[in-house]
């Protein structure tokens, strides 16, 4: 085939195609297995191949005439279907009635089927009683899945859902798109299924681990805190001594803090911190937090204010245990890292037109640089120059908060200028309606 060298607009469909759709995509995976570790990349490249899976199956099946078109006049016989049954992950293609349509060769070793016998086929609910079927059945109709765990809004496109099951141990990432729609012809929908088994079992022994150790740890830790308060009481030790005991217990306590945010950052991830929500007045619950962490800002010689709201303010519907835990997290970053005689300023307000209250604690600390604002809430990360000023920390404390909140139906987002203080705000919802009415594990 000849192309007009320099007239790129000149050249088939399909050839730009695959220059600006398929060769970047292929690049990018390149170089997350060169960039990044284990076993991310896996996750990174996974993602990419979903994404350019998407464009191919819709570059192919669309009802576009001009698409089909191309593709006939530009591919040979076979070459179309050889590109999707080398794709990675399984692809199915149905109609609204459910008739397989397409099923590629991935898509037969997951489910141990020649994809001869699956074209045409009907897969309807009652086909979970076929063993050779069960297990597409609930592939096709995710509610009969042992576990299902939606991770997309409702009515969205595509419709991505993780699937779990026992027998045997296997962990899917769903997603559903649907095709562009061809007159006179029944609605058609793509499923690509990514098999994560693999990938969960090795986040899992981690975090199994993380659990283990912690909790073996947690006994030992609290002998020895109170071996160290003990000691640090004594009046009989000398100046010496007691900084020693004083240094002593002060490690002991940081370390109990490190192993109980692990444990809490197991749990999160798992799904299983465990909420109960009831009624709140923000007002007292705010008031309770302030005059627990007030001792800890005097310490540091930080003032810390209330700004009392408009006794009209709506109730919230909160965990006060969990959410304690975040608030905390979030005042202790504004003591921690601001100024000799800073401030810290705390106020809530009704959001206006929605049924949420935020709050905002606003700092005159040291600050954030835009460029590390969006990091701020991964998993043990901490700011170049926080830890230049504060060498102790986890870097877990903003994350679980992050996690508790959105658990509440509400989102936690930072303003920042170096030098010049923060300001997070947090929403809560006055609705009971809007409070997610599960914990979920967390997206791998």
């Amino acid at each position: 085939m000849n192309i007009p060298k320099n007239n790129l607009k000149a050249a088939p469909a399909w050839l730009k195609f695959f220059v600006f759709s398929l060769l970047p995509a292929a690049g990018a995976v390149i170089i997350s297995f060169f960039l990044l570790t284990p076993p991310w990349f896996v996750v990174s490249a996974a993602l990419i191949l979903i994404s350019v899976g998407f464009s191919v199956v819709s570059f192919v099946f669309s009802g576009a005439t001009a698409a089909k078109s191309s593709i006939t006049e530009n591919f040979k016989e076979g070459e179309v279907e050889s590109i999707l049954n080398n794709f990675g992950d399984a692809l199915i293609i149905y109609d609204e009635n459910f008739k397989i349509l397409f099923f590629n060769s991935a898509g037969e070793k997951l489910f141990m089927v020649p994809s001869g016998k699956m074209v045409g086929l009907t897969i309807q609910p009652d086909s979970v009683n076929n063993p050779e079927l069960r297990l597409l059945a609930q592939v096709i109709f995710p509610t009969l899945a042992p576990v299902m765990i939606p991770r997309s809004p409702a009515g969205a496109w595509p419709q991505t859902v993780d699937l779990s099951f026992t027998e045997p141990q296997l962990e899917f990432r769903v997603s559903t798109s649907q095709l562009n729609r061809i007159e006179g012809e029944p609605a058609r929908f793509l499923k690509i299924i990514r098999n994560r088994t693999h990938e969960t079992s090795l986040i899992k022994v981690k975090t199994d681990f993380v659990t283990v150790a912690s909790h073996q740890l947690k006994t030992p830790l609290t002998q020895i805190n109170w071996a160290l308060e003990t000691l640090a009481g004594d009046a009989a030790l000398n100046d010496p001594n007691k900084e020693m005991a004083d240094n002593a217990l002060k490690a002991s306590r940081l370390l109990s803090e490190i192993v109980e945010n692990l444990l809490d950052t197991a749990r999160i991830e798992e799904g299983r911190f465990g909420y109960e929500f009831k009624e709140t007045d923000v007002t007292e619950f705010l008031n309770g937090i302030l005059s627990e962490v007030l001792p800890q800002a005097d310490k540091a010689g930080v003032r810390l204010y209330f700004e009392k709201p408009n006794p009209s303010l709506p109730k919230v519907f909160i965990d006060q245990r969990r959410l304690a835990l975040a608030v905390v997290n979030i005042l202790d970053n504004a003591i921690r890292y601001n100024v000799k005689n800073g401030q810290i300023v705390v106020r809530a307000t009704q959001v206006p037109g929605k049924q949420f209250v935020e709050i905002a604690i606003k700092d005159t600390g040291i600050g954030i640089s835009p460029e590390e604002i969006q990091k701020l809430f991964t998993k043990f990360f901490r700011a170049d120059n926080a830890v230049k000023f504060q060498t102790e920390g986890t870097g877990l404390g903003l994350y679980i908060s992050k996690n508790i909140i959105q658990a509440h139906g509400g989102e936690l987002r930072m303003e920042s200028e170096l030098n010049r203080g923060s300001t997070f705000h947090f929403t809560l919802p006055t609705d009971e309606s809007l409070v997610p009415q599960r914990e979920l594990p967390q997206e791998l």
